[in-house]
């Protein structure tokens, strides 16, 4: 009997097909404009959009068909049909306004009919204008043939996570209607949230035309929940029933936060004086409205449309200008010579024996081109500019974001895909460069729902009364950070009182029931807690978790409130002094260098001494002696030899201070190395460690098992499990051979509480991983980023190291953390001092020649003036000058000064020990002259 009435009423919607339109020629050829232009109107007359939909097209069209400059001569005529609020009758009016040869469909306000309408409107061509229809699935390469004259919940959606993301919430619950449209809109809000790090945490679905009780038992599950942020995205006809399914629920009050889509907009602006009823269910919620600029059109049309209509919204001037919309393609269209003329569309007519009488939906010839001008159009209308962009959506998409107060709207301020939120029109920002102080300014203050203004936290614990269940690892060993006790709460330790302390500094109460895990006998798998937690058995987790990888994979941690890193520990024995025990503090490089400058010092110092200095004169073995003698002499301060020459003085005074600081350098290394007992392992760090063979202790229930083989590779024979700190001594005693342990790897703050008790063991190198201990919590807890904050808080006033020292000694062997450092002194230790004295002898010895060449040469000036040399015996010059040079040097400073004082013309003669002249055969006075001494 339904496939009957189905049959009949398709039957009905195609009786009344209208005929074929016949193309009129003028005498030119062109083809001339028709009497008339038929478009239809495809929405719900007594629906909120509808209401005010209708009369704002009947107006448009009026004023197109009295505006001359426009459509000349051709009258522009609307057909209307009501979809009744259903789909399958929307889609049937549809097929029977595209049998009367329209040239383009307004609406359909529904997008579910939109989807179906798509499909007809393809095959024949005719282009299908929605004022209303916002699900963005609707602008896919699908549909070709559809134009949204109005803005893509696409842009709705990205202004929302933006309202979202402004205030700091981190999750949300959409409630929305289960079609089309709300799936689009939900999808569309899923994606811009994720761009902003926030989701989606449950999806609530109202089915179309839901009762109140249906409303009201999801409403009740959504309450459940943890989320208090609620989008809510639905029919206008309908949406006033989730809210009233609220306020009897009390989640309308205080902590609750709810944004509406621009349908609430529209049943308020539809309403005439505004409805009490509906104002107080609505108190406090925050509404989009898809923004319109003021303009002159919009003034000019105020008035009429005022009188026309009391429920006008943004949807209603979004008819209007799409009717305006079609008339500006139209004339275009017609302006360069083309045709409205209709075919068979071959496809149907094959289906001509069908008794539903297909063959009456006729194509469309020049669809395609008037779908040419509809995109290429370009005027203001009332709602603002009317001109698409490459993407086929409305250039320019905004929204004004309204709060509910009292008895109206009040706007908080703006939305744009060009400027993101902002207090200022975006109108006013699309005309100017942004700036810092225009892009970046808050929303004006809200009234929330309870009449609070201070800004909900967006989420509750979802217990009702119930503790939550904390996590506790059952430790064995290492106690001081969580133990199992006879106290209310069953647990206590030093990660105990952290966690108790940052809960306490929270703004909300936080009850908590700690639940132990673990057998007693062994400490606990920590993956295995962690996972607890992923899994919802447990609701967070304390104790000293290390955060790692693998973990942060499953759940989310707090700030670390202490830090830690894998490092080693290996046995150690004491190093037993030797004979040559005082060669340490120096190395060998700087022993060898000591006694090389010891020696040249030395020679710089004969050197500027010998020619003023008797002691620094005799023969060349007693010479040799004496520089010896007085090099090494010096580092005892001991020096029998006196300096008279200023250089020379100069010299020993830079060497002294040299000589101070190594000897004080000296001492004290030599002190440090006799005193100090040292400690040595045999191994040397991780790489020696790795590339043994010998047995490696770790803790049971650690992480570092995991990283010992999956990060470094290490056979899982060569590991041994530890349970204690006894262990851990008695397997380290053992050795690796004898059934224990060459080293342990465990965590830093278990380390240095076993070196506090057992001093015969160090660590070797340094921390090779960084981590801390955290809280554990299920994936996107806000309350693990509120602990976080209150573990900062802790630390910054030092309670958290308070906590610390009350549970955690110090450690009496972390002295020896840095392994087998060489505590011998290198030559880089002095070779800024060794510079400083080798310029030092440089600068003497460069002035001491100057002053030997000076007087070398007017010595030997009157030498020649008082003694002229006869020319017998013949020698190379250079030899004899040489020779000569050496021989000056020889001499004492006063024999030379007593040849510089004598004149050639002056009464003095030279005495006789060097006045005559060599060639005189005065051999005793030549060799004395010029041999050593």
């Amino acid at each position: 009997m339904g496939s009957v009435h189905l049959a009949a009423l398709l039957l009905c919607a195609f009786v009344f097909a209208t005929g074929t339109t016949a193309d009129n020629q003028n005498g030119t050829g062109i083809p001339a404009r028709p009497a008339e232009v038929r478009i239809g109107a495809l929405f719900t007359f007594d629906s909120v959009i509808g209401k005010a939909v209708r009369p704002a097209v009947e107006l448009a069209v009026a004023h197109v068909n009295a505006d001359p400059s426009i459509l000349r001569g051709t009258k522009l005529s609307v057909l209307m049909q009501d979809t009744n609020c259903s789909g399958f009758v929307g889609t049937i009016e549809a097929l029977q306004l595209l049998a009367k040869d329209v040239v383009a469909v307004l609406g359909p306000q529904s997008s579910a009919v939109a989807h179906v309408i798509c499909h007809a409107v393809n095959e024949l061509h005719v282009p299908l204008i929605s004022f209303a229809a916002t699900d963005p699935t609707l602008s896919s390469l699908e549909y070709p043939y559809f134009v949204r004259a109005t803005q893509s919940d696409y842009y709705q959606m990205g202004a929302i996570a933006s309202i979202i993301s402004q205030y700091q919430w981190k999750q949300v619950i959409a409630i929305y209607v289960d079609d089309d449209y709300g799936r689009g809109g939900v999808m569309a809000l899923g994606d811009a949230l994720a761009k902003r790090k926030c989701k989606i945490a449950y999806k609530a679905k109202l089915p179309p035309g839901a009762a109140n009780t249906t409303v009201e038992d999801i409403l009740m599950q959504v309450n459940e929940m943890e989320s208090r942020v609620y989008v809510i995205h639905v029919n206008p006809d309908s949406g006033l029933n989730v809210f009233r399914a609220a306020k009897s629920l009390g989640m309308m009050n205080s902590g609750y936060v709810w944004i509406a889509t621009d349908w609430l907009s529209a049943v308020i602006d539809s309403s005439v004086y505004g409805n009490p009823d509906m104002m107080e269910l609505t108190q406090g919620v925050l509404v989009l409205r898809q923004h319109v600029p003021d303009s002159d059109i919009q003034k000019a049309l105020l008035s009429k449309w005022n009188n026309l209509t009391r429920n006008g919204n943004a949807y209603s001037m979004r008819a209007y200008d799409s009717v305006w919309l079609v008339a500006h393609a139209v004339e275009r269209f017609l302006s360069e010579g083309n045709a409205i003329s209709f075919s068979a569309d071959p496809n149907l007519v094959a289906a001509k024996g069908s008794s539903l009488q297909l063959d009456s939906l006729r194509i469309f010839n020049n669809g395609n081109k008037l779908l040419e001008k509809v995109w290429s159009v370009n005027f203001s209308g009332v709602s603002g500019p009317v001109q698409f962009s490459v993407d086929r959506s409305l250039i320019y998409p905004a929204y004004d974001i309204l709060n509910i107060g009292g008895t109206g709207l009040r706007t908080i301020g703006y939305w744009s895909n060009f400027s993101g939120l902002s207090v200022v029109a975006p109108e006013n920002l699309n005309s100017s460069a942004l700036n810092s102080s225009t892009n970046n300014v808050q929303l004006h203050s809200v009234i929330w729902p309870g009449q609070i203004s201070e800004k909900p936290r967006g989420w509750e614990f979802s217990y009702h009364g119930k503790p939550m269940r904390i996590g506790v690892p059952l430790r064995t060993s290492y106690k001081e950070f969580v133990m199992q006790d006879d106290g209310p709460d069953g647990v206590k330790g030093f990660a105990v009182d952290v966690f108790k302390a940052a809960i306490s500094l929270l703004p909300y109460p936080v009850s908590c029931n700690f639940v132990l895990f673990g057998d007693g006998l062994k400490n606990p798998s920590y993956s295995d807690l962690v996972q607890k937690v992923s899994e919802n058995y447990f609701d967070a987790a304390i104790g000293d978790i290390a955060i790692v990888t693998n973990r942060t994979r499953l759940v989310d941690f707090t700030q670390p409130y202490i830090e830690s890193g894998l490092i080693i520990v290996a046995p150690a024995k004491e190093v037993e002094s030797n004979a040559w025990a005082f060669l340490k503090p120096f190395t060998f490089q700087m022993w060898c260098v000591l006694g090389v400058i010891f020696l040249f010092v030395g020679a710089v110092v004969w050197v500027l001494e010998h020619r003023t200095n008797t002691e620094f004169r005799g023969p060349p073995r007693q010479q040799i002696m004496t520089v010896c003698w007085f090099s090494f002499s010096t580092m005892f301060f001991a020096h029998r030899e006196n300096t008279v020459s200023a250089l020379g003085r100069f010299v020993l005074l830079i060497w002294l201070f040299v000589v101070l600081i190594i000897n004080s350098s000296y001492t004290a290394s030599l002190t440090s190395l006799l005193t100090v007992q040292e400690l040595t392992s045999g191994i040397q760090g991780l790489d020696s460690l790795i590339s043994s063979s010998s047995a490696i202790g770790y803790q049971v229930g650690s992480f570092s098992r995991n990283y010992l083989v999956d990060e470094l590779n290490i056979p899982e024979s060569r590991l041994v499990p530890l349970n204690s700190p006894s262990d851990y001594a008695r397997a380290l005693e053992q050795g690796s051979g004898n059934g224990g342990v060459a080293a342990i790897i465990d965590e830093l703050p278990y380390v240095e509480i076993f070196l506090s008790k057992y001093c015969k063991f160090k660590t070797v190198g340094q921390v090779f991983t960084k981590s801390g201990w955290g809280f554990a919590f299920p994936r996107d807890s806000p309350l693990a980023e509120d602990l976080s904050t209150a573990i900062l808080t802790l630390s910054e006033n030092g309670n958290l190291q308070r906590i610390h020292d009350e549970w955690l000694s110090g450690t009496e062997c972390s002295a020896d953390n840095n392994g087998d450092v060489s505590n011998s002194l290198s030559l880089s230790s002095f070779w800024g001092l060794f510079l400083i004295c080798g310029l030092a002898c440089l600068l003497a010895l460069v002035i001491f020649f100057l002053r030997i060449f000076c007087q070398y040469s007017r010595y030997s000036s009157e030498v020649e003036v008082q003694f002229p040399e006869p020319q017998i015996v013949n020698r190379p010059a250079r030899l004899t000058t040489i020779k000569s040079l050496i021989s000056f040097v020889d001499k004492k400073e006063e024999e030379v000064k007593n040849v510089l004082k004598k004149r050639p013309n002056g009464s003095q003669h030279p005495s006789i020990g060097d006045s005559q002249h060599p060639s005189m055969g005065n051999t005793a006075t030549e060799e004395q002259s010029t041999l050593p001494t």
